[in-house]
This record gives structure tokens, sequence and C-alpha cells, in this order.
């Protein structure tokens, strides 16, 4: 049976370090030897990694990275500007989700609202319950408008993430990043276990049915988890550092450049590919609205785009129930498609 990516043991408590420094000792071989997820691979253990003492203890993200963490320093992500945080615009129907979905509410206290701009940042302040973390700008770049689908601004922001997220890992801590065009129908994390140990599991855009096929799947940067260790660390530098050999690609297209030329298995990462039927998207609607978690705007240029499709996929979502959850048909994208026109 798979281990969801939050079933993770605690650390020995200090106080029995202090106690019986002895009987610590035994009790941390026992811990490394049984607390890999699946109970066998010894090879992956979230605990392994850069430890957190390397940063300073005012660390402005360190604070924020630990007041949304789960306490085996697993926590979600996204990010938004000031065009996603306008009113009624993409981040409050991502808190309509997240607040209406099955078992998502929770999840609330646990994401890391990441601004890319003062407004942004404001807006999230603004909201009671969220916590929030202002990316500080570099060298006066101000992305807080709509930036088009692979308009030179909206390839910065991409990039920019990136770099942050690499940050993120090496502080020490996995994450799920999401979209903010991400809807959450129900709680993601019984759907996502490592019981192989992966060190990565990404959405996809159309999924051929083989999850292992990471090369022959069309990755989609939209909605992944990341465990946080020397692989994925390696891999995030890796994936920024390419950007300079690729101009006017976005990030997405680069990281599918890097596993077919075999980045993956060279840094020893292990990747699995989440199939559509539970991690849908406006590219290939699930069949089975029983079984889906999250719904991604992707395939879809503009913002007034998405949130006008979304709004629908939600308003289906309150109708649904378990009796006609297999005969529902999610509604046609149709803003979404006249966005490319």
């Amino acid at each position: 049976m798979g281990t969801s990516i939050l079933d993770r043991p605690d650390h020995c408590t200090l106080s029995r370090v202090v106690a019986l420094a002895t009987v610590c000792v035994v009790v941390v071989v026992c811990t490394y030897a049984t607390s890999s997820p699946a109970g066998k691979d010894q090879k992956y253990n979230i605990w392994r990694r850069r430890s957190p003492t390397a940063f300073a203890p005012d660390d402005d993200l360190e604070v924020a990275l630990r007041g949304a963490a789960y306490a085996n320093r697993t926590l979600i992500l996204t990010v938004l500007n000031e065009a996603y945080a306008e009113e009624d615009g993409l981040l409050d129907l991502f808190l309509r989700s997240m607040r209406e979905g099955d078992g998502t509410a929770q999840l609330i206290d646990h994401v890391l609202f990441v601004a890319m701009d003062q407004q942004a940042f404001r807006r999230c302040r603004s909201l009671a319950g969220l916590r929030c973390y202002l990316l500080r700008q570099r060298d006066g770049d101000d992305l807080s408008s709509e930036q088009l689908y692979m308009s030179d601004g909206f390839i910065r922001m991409m990039w920019r993430r990136i770099r942050f997220l690499g940050d993120v890992l090496k502080h020490g801590y996995s994450f799920i990043f999401t979209d903010m065009d991400v809807m959450w129908l129900r709680n993601p994390f019984p759907k996502l276990d490592v019981g192989d140990g992966e060190d990565l599991l990404i959405s996809s855009d159309k999924f051929n049915g083989e999850a292992r096929d990471y090369v022959g799947n069309e990755l989609n940067t939209g909605f992944f988890f990341v465990a946080s260790n020397a692989r994925t660390a390696a891999l995030f530098d890796e994936w920024h550092a390419a950007r300079r050999a690729s101009p006017g690609m976005k990030e997405q297209d680069v990281l599918n450049r890097m596993k077919r030329r075999g980045a993956f298995r060279r840094l020893g990462v292990r990747a699995r590919v989440l199939e559509t039927a539970r991690f849908s998207g406006f590219c290939q609607d699930s069949r089975d609205a029983a079984q889906v978690a999250t719904v991604h705007a992707n395939c879809c240029r503009t913002k007034r785009a998405k949130v006008a499709d979304l709004r629908a996929v939600l308003r289906a979502a309150g109708r649904l129930n378990r009796t006609a959850a297999g005969l529902m048909r999610w509604p046609a994208h149709s803003e979404c498609v006249r966005s490319w026109t």
C-alpha cells in the first residue's frame, strides 16, 4: 500500500537526547533503519537532507516556510502577482475551491502564498488566515500586470519561480507546488504516495497511461510534488542554469527537454507522472469526476478566459454528488478555446 507524503515519522525529541544520550543513539539508529516511506527503501528518507540549522533563525524565508509546513517539513506553495490577486480573480477562485472542496479547507493553513510584487502581497495580507511571503524584485523587474502566455514577462516570471523553488529545497522543505489556476476539489494528499521512493510526482497535459513513462508524457509544471534531497536540489540548479542556453523558452519546455536528454537518470531523480484521471486539466478532462482531486486551466491563454471557465468548473463541482459523479460531464471550456483566436 502506498505511503502518503504526509505519513512520515518525527525526530527524537531533545529531552530524550539530554536525559538518555546512550539510549538516544540506539533510537536514532533504529529510526534511520525504518523511516523509509515504504519501510524498505533505505535510499529515500525525507529527513536526510540539508539541516535547517544551516540557515539563520531570522532568515525570512525560513521563518515563512516553517510557519506553513507540517511537522515533516512539507508544505504547499503557490505564486501570485497583482493581476492574479485582484478581487474576483484567480486568487479568490483558488481560495473558494479549497474552502469548498472535499477535505481541503484544513489545508489552507499550510499554503504559503508567494507574492511577486507589493500589490499582491498587500492583497494577500488583507485576507484573513493566509500565510503570505513577498519575493523581492530583482533589478526593478516589474511583473505585476498580467503576463500573457509565452510573452517575455511570462517567461521571466516562470524562471524566477524556478529559482525560488530551488531555494525552498535547499532550506530542507518538500512541497506541492500548485499554479493558482488549479482548483482543488478534493484533498490530493491521499492520492500522492511515495511508496517507491519517488523524488518527483508531476502532472501532465495528456497522460499516456504509463505513470513511469516520464519521458513519453509531456510534463506540466503547474502541479507537482517534490521531495527535498540532494538529487532534487541538483535538478533545480541545473534546470535554472539551463535558462542561459534556452533563450525564449519557458521553464516547462526546458524541463521536458532535459528529461529527454537523460537529466533525470543522470542525477538519479526518481519521477512519476500523475494521471489526468485524478489530476485533470483543460487539455485532457477526466472522465470520472468522482476521482478528480484537482483541475488545471491549462491549454488556456488569458486570465479572463481562465476565470470564466474555472467558475464553471466550480459550479459543476458544487452539483457533484456520489450518485451522479460517474455521469457528470465537465462544462465545455469555451472561453479558453476562444482565447487562442
